[in-house]
């Protein structure tokens, strides 16, 4: 199991179309990958689980993932939320 810490810099947060960039990308591994905030956890290949944990602008979330490509599906996570998305 890998597990990182991520804080969300996205001035609207994790709203749907970032959300759906998130669930596209954890599409592309063959792990299970689970967002946490707080004490609630999504499975992030799920928009409508991954929309229900109403992440914002500076919360800090969780990636977790277990499976074959855990260390390359958390990292693809992690990069992308870090890229804010790709928005400027």
């Amino acid at each position: 199991m890998v597990e990182r810490e991520v804080i969300v810099k996205n001035e609207t947060g994790i709203h749907a179309r970032p959300a759906s960039l998130l669930v596209q990308t954890a599409n592309e591994f063959e792990a299970d990958i689970k967002l946490i905030k707080e004490d609630e956890e999504a499975n992030a290949k799920s928009i409508m689980g991954v929309m229900s944990l109403a992440v914002s602008a500076d919360n800090q979330i969780i990636i977790k993932a277990e499976g074959v490509e855990e260390e390359e599906a958390v990292e693809a996570i992690v990069e992308l939320i870090e890229s804010n998305f790709g928005e400027e």
